[in-house]
């Protein structure tokens, strides 16, 4: 524990560990030193000079290195004739600090008038107004009025775009720097810089394409003027105008806390809809962060006008608009018929409540409920994975963190940043991937295997150098994913991850086990409550399939054959996606954001969201179709609320005992302190931090699989990868990224495109079917490999024999 000192600021004693700068120290006691350029996640600057503070310090005998003592026995006490940033400044034993004296509030007087000079005061217009550092500040600490002549002020470009997602107001810009160290310091893309000197400094891109990072949108939430604004939001609402909704970002297994910003508006017809999306605290899970694409796709899909309002029967040829009743009606005279013949297909888009449902469903009526995934090993993370306690912030030196088969920047990008900050803080990190990624640059240890050999490789860190490394780690956690892996071979590499950490003593303890990269929300509360997955798509024959929250035959048109042989499709969802479009009955159920729930994510913790609109139409929530749904089958399911869900499912399910919807709303202190100027515009958590599921007790050994099979090498190999930005349902839906997911592509060696003759555009062979692409060359994966991103519109699952030619054969 870090060697505590005690110092006096504004009158009151406190005691904080060695190295605290005095501005953190003064926030822990409630003393608001006002910062521009400071933020306490990033390294001081001393930029702005708006914490001057006045700074004593006890005078030492230099005989006798003691301090010396006044009439009453007190160390006297030396100010310094200059005022100290307070940002900059370490505490020091004996420390007296003044922050309101007439001293003090002079220099932040004369700061503030200073960068008002070159201000444009737009605060009527300003999308920044009402939660402005600036404004806060001026009307707090600056002069009533300026002894500068407003048209002599510096005039500068506004609206310039820095990518297509942010854009800079230069006349606002107080050069803080803020935005820049976020980006070198906490992203660790160092995309944006200061370009000129003087008056005429500005920040400038200097990536192609612009503002090239996933993290970008964070810089408009600290940024403290309204200097970077987001594309979707700028001009869009005031502050004091919007109400705040917590809820879950549904975008990939993270599970970062977010809060939706609500306004009833004209020109939507009056109704309610969301206008942003903001980052909501959780040090444990996303710090105060948010990746741009939880925050520019979280919620477009839920209000587009595609969205299913109401049910649909098959009449004929065509689907028709019917009633709840007769929807409900047909559906359910359709299962009862069949009894055990049904099959119950659901995905990690759901909530738990709608899959504990769905799963008791299927097993009153004697039918099976299975996942709609491509990756594996939920049995191993439900015994394995992390517990109560665990914090990846709490990983650094004497730790091991392994990431295997994963692109993390692309697949969860806010555990990257929460994985490269480990590294920084020294823990070792070991990658294993067969190709390059963002996240070798902060690696201890690199290492390269040809596809196939994934399970080997994890195998072998039980040798050699790191071996030792791991078996003296105090704490060591495993991320796996499915990086040119199906649903075999990504649970083969679970099985071996498992066993690493098992065999070394890092199980069952916080900070120890195992993650698993998914790529939904909520994949691994889909196996705790005990879906298994579909590897059979021929259980699907004259049978009633009920197929919510997923759509196969979008995702591989050659699976409508299989959904084709079902006796009766029954199919709940969003839009009418292609599966729906094969359906006897749709029903439309709501968007997360219409409704409450849970999800768990990777890390094994549960965690709610709130309704922030009102439902499109007759939408329902999933969990209560279910149980109007088995109501009139003779099952009695909860479908009242979903707090009455939870309820049930936390009696049923294990590693659910004890969680209510009161304990997931718990919070506590966070630090740092939530406020506009410390530390942007992040919303404080009043809403529930989560808790970390139970480690499954099932003693029944588990079978190990065997490492994944590569198929025969006639052809190339195509290996499925993940992109941030993709065109799946609930991304595509957000116009503002279509620049960022662009067409189908296909990556290769240049050396192989040579070969084949490929300059720009191929068409690929998949079995049967073919799929135009674009070529990128990339001299840095093997050859005979090609690369084919998942939901971009190719069917390339799992590893596969392909062909690729010029478009101009075909």
């Amino acid at each position: 524990m870090s060697k505590l000192v005690t110092l006096t600021i504004d009158g009151k004693q406190v005691s904080v560990p060695a190295g605290t700068l005095v501005v953190d120290a003064a926030k822990q006691i409630g003393v608001d030193i006002p910062v521009f350029c400071y933020h306490p996640k990033m390294e001081p600057a001393g930029m702005c000079r708006m914490c001057l503070v006045e700074v004593g310090r006890p005078m030492i005998d230099r005989a006798t290195g003691q301090p010396v003592l006044d009439d009453d026995g007190q160390p006297q006490i030396r100010f310094g004739p200059k005022l100290e940033t307070s940002c900059t400044t370490p505490v020091s034993e004996g420390m007296v600090v003044r922050t309101q004296t007439e001293k003090a509030q002079t220099g932040r007087k004369d700061i503030l008038e200073f960068l008002l000079t070159s201000h444009p005061l737009d605060c009527p217009i300003c999308d920044k107004g009402g939660e402005c550092a600036l404004q806060d500040l001026t009307l707090e600490f600056g002069a009533a009025e300026s002894r500068f002549i407003y048209d002599e002020k510096f005039h500068n470009q506004k609206h310039v775009p820095l990518g297509d997602l942010i854009y800079l107001d230069r006349e606002r810009c107080i050069q803080c720097g803020r935005c820049i160290r976020f980006q070198s310091e906490v992203a660790g893309d160092a995309v944006i810089q200061f370009y000129h000197r003087g008056r005429a400094t500005e920040v400038v891109t200097i990536s192609e394409p612009g503002f090239d990072s996933v993290f970008s949108g964070n810089t408009t939430d600290i940024c403290p003027v309204g200097a970077l604004t987001t594309a979707d939001f700028r001009f869009g609402a005031r502050p004091w105008e919007m109400k705040a909704a917590a809820s879950i970002c549904s975008q990939c297994a993270v599970g970062c806390n977010i809060t939706f910003n609500t306004r009833r508006e004209v020109k939507s017809g009056g109704k309610v809809v969301i206008k942003r999306v903001m980052p909501r605290q959780n040090e444990e899970v996303n710090e105060l962060w948010v990746c741009d694409k939880g925050r520019f796709a979280a919620y477009h899909y839920a209000e587009s006008s595609e969205r299913l309002t109401q049910p649909l029967l098959r009449r004929g040829a065509d689907l028709e608009a019917v009633s709840w009743k007769e929807a409900l009606d047909h559906v359910s005279v359709k299962m009862g018929a069949v009894g055990q013949n049904v099959v119950v297909l659901a995905s990690g888009r759901l909530a738990n409540e709608d899959l504990f449902n769905l799963q008791h469903l299927a097993d009153n009526l004697g039918g099976q409920a299975l996942l709609y995934t491509q990756m594996g090993g939920g049995e191993w993370t439900r015994r394995y994975g992390l517990s109560a306690g665990s914090n990846l912030g709490a990983l650094g030196a004497g730790d091991v963190i392994l990431v295997a088969a994963s692109d993390l920047y692309n697949e969860a990008p806010l555990w990257y940043l929460r994985v490269k900050a480990a590294a920084e803080r020294g823990a070792a990190l070991i990658v294993l991937n067969a190709r390059a990624t963002k996240l070798d640059k902060y690696a201890t240890q690199k290492i390269r295997y040809a596809y196939g050999e994934e399970m080997a490789a994890v195998q072998n860190l039980r040798q050699g150098e790191l071996a030792e490394v791991i078996a003296k780690a105090e704490n060591m956690v495993a991320f796996y994913g499915a990086d040119g892996l199906g649903l075999d071979g990504s649970e083969a590499l679970a099985a071996a991850c498992a066993a690493l950490l098992k065999e070394t003593g890092h199980v069952g303890k916080a900070n120890n086990g195992l993650v698993a990269v998914w790529p939904r929300a909520n994949d691994q509360g889909a196996w705790e409550i005990g879906f298994q997955p579909v590897t059979d798509w021929g259980v699907l024959k004259d049978k009633v399939v009920y197929i919510v929250g997923a759509d196969p035959a979008g995702d591989d048109p050659s699976l409508a054959e299989a959904l084709q042989a079902a006796n009766a499709l029954v199919v709940q969802e969003l839009f009418l996606t292609e599966t729906a479009k094969l359906a006897d009955a749709v029903l439309p159920a709501q968007a997360y954001t219409e409704r409450a729930g849970t999800y768990t994510s990777g890390e094994r913790r549960v965690q709610r969201f709130y309704p922030a609109v009102k439902p499109a139409g007759e939408a329902r929530a999933d969990y209560a179709i279910t149980a109007q749904l088995a109501a009139q089958l003779g099952i009695e399911l909860e479908g009242r609320g979903a707090h009455l869900v939870m309820k049930a499912l936390a009696e049923a399910v294990p590693t659910f005992n004890g969680l209510t919807y009161t304990r997931l709303a718990e919070v506590h202190e966070q630090y740092p302190l939530v406020d506009s100027y410390y530390t942007g515009t992040a919303y404080k958590n009043g809403q529930g931090l989560g808790l970390h599921l139970a480690l499954a007790a099932d003693d029944t050994p588990l079978a190990v699989p065997s490492a994944a099979a590569m198929p025969a090498a006639d052809g190339l190999l195509a290996v499925p990868f993940t992109r941030l930005y993709d065109r799946g349902t609930t991304v595509w839906a957000a116009e503002l990224l279509h620049g960022r997911i662009g067409d189908p592509f296909v990556v290769l060696h240049p050396a192989e495109a040579g070969r084949l003759g490929l300059n720009g555009k191929a068409v690929l062979q998949i079995g049967s079917q073919t799929a135009d692409v674009n070529v990128v060359r990339d001299e840095t994966i093997a050859e005979g490999v090609v690369l084919v991103p998942r939901s971009m519109g190719i069917p390339v699952f799992a590893p596969s024999s392909v062909s690729l030619a010029p478009q101009s054969e075909r």
